[in-house]
């Protein structure tokens, strides 16, 4: 598979040193590159890159607005490069892949690029099981109820309880208390009616320990609580926001939209 990427940056030597970089690694291939915040939010919504090397402190649109200029669409998975430690927590809040510093360090480029792989791998592996799913509930409906996993035995291997670390604390989640889950980074914000903590997991580990007939991801960076949804909002595009008991409005992107037909009946 390739990686098809665009390098945003106001510098140009700094294009060409991270170009020159990523010529390293066989599967990425650099379609495009762009000197302006305008300029990648035009070049991004038209190549539909998988992946962006983005700059932080450009003149007029940061790489901060880059990114929500291009949340209209499924948007590419990011990493941030800058010079300027201080924008970190913003980066992984904006949940990107990784956060480099300039100069880029070689091994950290190549960790880098792993994290892409997987991620895209992951995407690739939801998206083939959903559209296996959908053959199998279109020619055997009578099978795919039986991969729903609806047994009371399935139901009891997910978790009740988690432990979260966080602050120089443990807390004990009651599972069926979590409203909604936030990926940031390799970082997951759990909100509670009460609370909100870190926890140290990706969104596919923590996934797997979630019953998925109350937990569904419906954006790429959110997981929400089904049994605390009491409003469906439609948006543009095909999108729409889920808004909860908390009064949280949470937005599902349009290729999670599926998940919102178990409240339009």
């Amino acid at each position: 598979m390739t990686i098809r990427t665009i390098i945003v940056d106001d510098e140009k030597l700094a294009i060409q040193g991270l170009e020159l970089r990523l010529k390293a690694f066989e599967d990425v291939e650099v379609i495009d590159t762009c000197s302006n915040g305008r300029e990648a939010i035009r070049k991004i919504k038209t190549e539909k890159p998988d992946l962006v090397f983005l700059d932080i402190q450009m003149p007029g649109f940061d790489g901060f607005s880059v990114v929500k200029g291009v949340m209209e669409i499924e948007p590419p998975l990011f990493v941030f490069v800058t010079a300027f430690e201080e924008h970190a927590i913003r980066a992984f809040e904006a949940n990107a892949v990784n956060y480099l510093m300039k100069p880029v360090d070689e091994d950290k480029l190549a960790d880098t690029v792993e994290r892409v792989r997987q991620r895209l791998a992951e995407k690739k592996s939801a998206e083939d099981a959903e559209q296996l799913m959908d053959v199998l509930a279109e020619v055997a409906p009578d099978r795919a109820a039986d991969f729903g996993g609806d047994s009371a035995e399935s139901a009891d291997r997910f978790e009740k309880l988690i432990n979260v670390k966080d602050r120089g604390q443990i807390f004990r989640v009651e599972v069926d208390q979590i409203e909604r889950i936030e990926a940031a980074g390799d970082y997951m914000c759990i909100y509670t009616a009460e609370n909100s903590l870190i926890l140290r997991e990706t969104m596919k580990d923590l996934e797997r320990r979630l019953d998925p007939r109350v937990f569904q991801r419906v954006h790429r960076s959110w997981i929400v609580n089904l049994d605390q949804v009491r409003q469906v909002k439609p948006h543009t595009n095909g999108e729409c926001f889920l808004v909860l008991d908390s009064g949280a409005e949470v937005k599902v992107s349009r290729s999670y939209r599926d998940v919102v037909a178990r409240f339009v009946h």
